[in-house]
């Protein structure tokens, strides 16, 4: 099998790193419109096997030509473009995978499912950190017990050496960040799904040293399509976004100002949007590409042979000193390259669009997370 990453930023390097470590496919190829950066992935990835190609995603008939040569592709670039890219995959036959960030295009590509399983074809949008990893953490509770009464998802991506005001470096887009703080977060409530305000609901959440107590509050994006998946089968599901104590009220003032806004304003002579300009402002004053960790705790209550129980999980990983790889790429980058290898080695042989709580067995997800020094405590209480 051949395989093709589009996008050759921070995610796009970590899939490629991974698959070159890990897989077996035929040959990998990376490719990206952007020669600078094509340039910089393949400084990065040198000695590696690699096909570095320029392509513009804009040019329908370019991706359709590349797409006909490869049996899987991955796109680790913005959200907008993927059901773009879907569709592109089911005509041409080849299985797909994304790292989500937005429900509206997830839900598009949920429309794919008859057309792609007449193709033959596998697409998994979703399949990432959060949702993705969590999304699997998920599944693996709802198989364990019987009944499930709450799943509280708390995640994210954070500087080992925080520096004021924000206490936050850019781990990936701004925009996606930016999207995350701004749209609704979609809630599961006894039945009913709910969509409640970004930024709000803030809660304190412990963890071991030295990150002790920190924040948390509710973003989008991270449950996507899980309220929909366990609607019949957990009472409540919602999930928050964790971060240094002081962090959401700071950023929350910035967003209440309008510097998220997408209309133009008209600034000596000049039109621009707030939210392009803030994304701007954040990429050239915050710090990118630190060393990193990535918090994640997963608390969960219900029923197994009509005992009430707790499941817990927490995971903290830490920057890769040796690689110069960050927690956040390898969190992102590797569950997308392991469920690509479990449809290249027939583990995943289900056709049609699903999300990786509905597909991803969760046994073996994990054991190749802690190949990768990627460990979930999981604990029974």
């Amino acid at each position: 099998m051949n395989i093709i990453i589009l996008g050759s930023g921070m995610m796009g390097r970590a899939i490629v790193y991974d698959l070159c470590n890990h897989s077996n496919f035929d040959s990998i190829t990376i490719a990206d419109k952007d020669r600078k950066t094509l340039q910089s992935a393949e400084k990065f990835l040198e000695k590696k096997d690699i096909t570095f190609d320029i392509l513009d995603l804009e040019k329908t008939e370019d991706v359709e030509k590349y797409f006909q040569d490869y049996d899987v592709a991955i796109s680790a670039v913005p959200y907008r473009f993927n059901y773009f890219l879907a569709k592109i995959a089911v005509e041409t036959k080849t299985h797909f995978l994304d790292l989500g960030g937005n429900n509206d295009i997830v839900s598009k590509e949920r429309s794919l499912f008859e057309k792609a399983k007449e193709m033959d074809v596998t697409i998994i949008p979703d399949c990432g950190l959060a949702p993705g990893l969590t999304s699997v953490i998920v599944r693996d509770i709802v198989e364990h017990m019987d009944t499930v009464d709450y799943v509280k998802l708390r995640v994210g991506g954070l500087p080992i050496n925080p520096q004021p005001p924000l206490n936050y470096q850019i781990v990936f887009s701004p925009y996606g960040l930016i999207n995350e703080y701004v749209e609704d977060a979609i809630v599961l409530d006894h039945g009913k799904i709910i969509k409640k305000k970004s930024m709000e609901e803030l809660e304190k959440i412990e963890f071991p040293e030295p990150f002790n107590e920190m924040e948390a509050f509710s973003t989008s994006g991270g449950c996507s399509t899980l309220p929909y998946t366990y609607k019949d089968k957990i009472g409540y599901l919602d999930y928050k976004t964790i971060r240094y104590p002081a962090h959401c009220e700071k950023f929350k003032t910035l967003l209440d100002i309008g510097l998220a806004e997408e209309k133009e304003i008209k600034i000596r002579e000049q039109r621009v949007a707030p939210r392009d300009l803030f994304a701007a402002v954040l990429l050239k004053n915050l710090p990118i590409n630190g060393k990193d960790v990535v918090l994640v705790k997963v608390l969960s209550q219900g029923m197994k042979n009509s005992k009430k129980i707790d499941l817990e999980y927490t995971m903290i990983d830490y920057y890769d000193e040796e690689n110069d790889i960050t927690s956040m790429m390898r969190t992102t980058g590797y569950p997308v390259s392991i469920i690509a290898q479990m449809i290249e080695q027939g583990v995943i042989k289900e056709r049609g669009v699903f999300c990786s709580e509905e597909i991803v067995p969760c046994k073996s997800f994990f054991e190749e997370l802690k190949k990768r020094d990627i460990e979930i405590n999981k604990e029974t209480k």
